[in-house]
């Protein structure tokens, strides 16, 4: 396998870009070696700098869900394109796109778009401390929300305490208001109410996503939910990765919770930079120009984006993807636990609607603590014997692995064939 031309792109990249990457995973420091330059993708597919094809299990992280290029979103975008790239104004396909967006979510009364999950989240938080009137923000270790200050936090020495930062250049002040609680340990978040009487609300993953996949277990949700009501605070759903990833709608749905604050992105933006927040009408009029709350953006809303939305929403729905999905998922976990055994490796397999992923231990994972138990460096060797392979995996333990609707009964032969030999490259270790 040759990666000459992405070496060459790396190199070059170095001297006027940090790392020669713009996003941190795409260094692939986690697992060694030099990040793939990539140059096209179609369908389930995409080619590196080198004509290195793969089948694509990372899907831009989520966003590609009808797989590259496909041809009802390339004509709606080709359309939009002749019309104008960004015109500061409004247009007519943010009311299309937002009421389909707020069909697919019960009790999501508006919506307001913005330009990544990063805002929708920022400015989820915001909203619920405007209509709330408190502070303090609970979230959970191991659940990502973006590389905003107040939420890039370690847990600490206890999880009943304030936060440290987790990053450079971000000052305690920033993160005072954030908590920390343990995912799917509800007495957690009580201890901290127990502590505080000014917390907005929680927020949190329906299901993780950025520390692997991890679900709720039990009725934890559904727990949580009615005990914030209790508390007069809100549930804050960070669905951007989980956002019609698991049903058409939201993964909040299918545990029996609705959240009084959704955040979005990825799939509604049909591959282009998108992010939304929505609620009920009585939250979302505290939004300027409605309410007191302020935020804005010049690109919120940008046409191509709206029109990759409305065209991926539409065919999404056409298609109702999700029991192929499901299907799917559970050969490859089939794959990964039948190989595991085989070469007598410690492997568990979590899976969610059209996310997966394997961790390389014999714990089963349902927080942060325990998905940390994996081996990482047989993830590594995994990893690069599965791109030998032919199949494009995301560069870490901890991010989640994506189905498309492309993906078809080839390339997931393709995908059983290259488990058995990585497993077998591991074994070697």
């Amino acid at each position: 396998m040759k990666l000459k031309e992405s070496q060459k792109l790396y190199t070059k990249g170095l001297v006027n870009l940090v790392g020669a990457v713009n996003s941190p995973v795409r260094a692939f420091a986690s697992v060694g070696g030099n990040p793939l330059f990539i140059k096209k993708a179609k369908g389930s597919t995409i080619t590196d700098v080198d004509n290195n094809k793969y089948i694509d299990l990372v899907l831009s992280y989520g966003p590609m869900i009808l797989g590259h290029r496909h041809k009802k979103v390339q004509k709606a975008i080709t359309k939009a394109l002749k019309n104008g790239y960004s015109f500061g104004a409004s247009t007519e396909n943010e009311i299309k796109l937002a009421k389909i967006v707020c069909d697919a979510f019960p009790e999501m009364d508006k919506v307001r778009f913005v330009n990544s999950g990063t805002e929708a989240v920022l400015s989820g938080i915001r909203l619920a401390r405007a209509f709330t009137g408190k502070d303090k923000i609970i979230k959970f270790a191991g659940c990502y929300h973006g590389h905003q200050d107040a939420l890039l936090v370690a847990a600490g020495s206890g999880l009943a305490t304030l936060s440290l930062p987790g990053s450079k250049g971000v000052p305690e002040g920033a993160v005072k208001n954030t908590l920390i609680a343990k995912y799917n340990d509800l007495e957690s978040v009580k201890a901290h109410f127990e502590q505080h009487d000014d917390i907005a609300g929680v927020i949190l993953e329906p299901v993780g996503g950025n520390m692997g996949v991890v679900t709720p277990k039990d009725n934890f949700l559904k727990e949580l939910k009615e005990y914030l009501q209790e508390k007069g605070a809100l549930l804050i759903a960070d669905e951007v990765m989980t956002g019609f990833r698991s049903k058409f709608g939201g993964a909040q749905e299918l545990f029996g919770v609705t959240a009084d604050i959704t955040c979005l992105g990825k799939v509604i933006g049909g591959g282009f930079p998108v992010g939304a927040y929505g609620a009920r009408n009585e939250i979302m009029e505290m939004v300027a120009p409605l309410g007191g709350m302020y935020q804005a953006g010049t690109l919120s809303g940008n046409p191509i984006a709206m029109a990759g939305g409305i065209a991926t929403l539409t065919e999404l729905k056409r298609q109702n993807p999700y029991k192929k999905f499901n299907k799917v998922a559970e050969e490859i976990e089939k794959s990964l636990l039948k190989s595991a055994k085989k070469f007598e490796i410690n492997v568990t397999v979590n899976r969610f609607g059209s996310m997966m992923n394997p961790f390389f231990t014999d714990v089963k994972v349902t927080n942060f603590e325990e998905a940390q138990t994996s081996d990482t460096k047989k993830f590594a060797v995994f990893f690069w014997e599965m791109i030998k392979n032919g199949i494009f995996l995301p560069p870490s333990q901890f991010e989640a692995w994506f189905l498309s609707s492309a993906l078809n009964k080839a390339d997931l032969n393709k995908v059983k064939l290259a488990i058995d030999k990585a497993m077998e490259a591991v074994s070697k270790m």
